[in-house]
């Protein structure tokens, strides 16, 4: 595991990302700062241009806290509500461990930053 600092509005939280191909694509352009736009009234989400590497995707369900690369539209996601929804073609990434992440549920687009613990 890997240990990973999301900020956003002034509020820390912390991350564990799963030792994969994508994990390590993503450690490669840390620091970085991404604009999240919030979509489906469940996740952040942000589309690289081009396609990270995700030797394991593959359809699945998710837990609020859920990082994951979702590979048809190399989008990068945070969840943060539950939907009961199974997502084909979705690489975990890893997991937040702390934060108040109901707080996206009332909020639009945020920038988030991400770094290296």
């Amino acid at each position: 595991m890997k240990k990973v600092k999301i900020t956003v509005n002034d509020q820390v939280m912390t991350a564990n990302f799963d030792e994969n191909a994508t994990t390590a694509a993503l450690f490669a352009q840390m620091p970085m700062e991404l604009p999240m736009l919030n979509l489906y009234a469940r996740e952040l989400t942000y589309r690289f241009e081009r396609a990270l590497p995700a030797n394991e995707a593959r359809t699945s369900g998710y837990t609020v806290g859920d990082v994951a690369y979702w590979t048809p539209r190399h989008s990068f996601v945070i969840f943060y509500k539950q939907t009961g929804e199974v997502i084909s073609d979705l690489q975990k990434i890893g997991h937040i461990n702390n934060g108040d992440l109901k707080q996206f549920q009332a909020s639009g687009n945020v920038t988030m930053a991400f770094s290296e613990v």
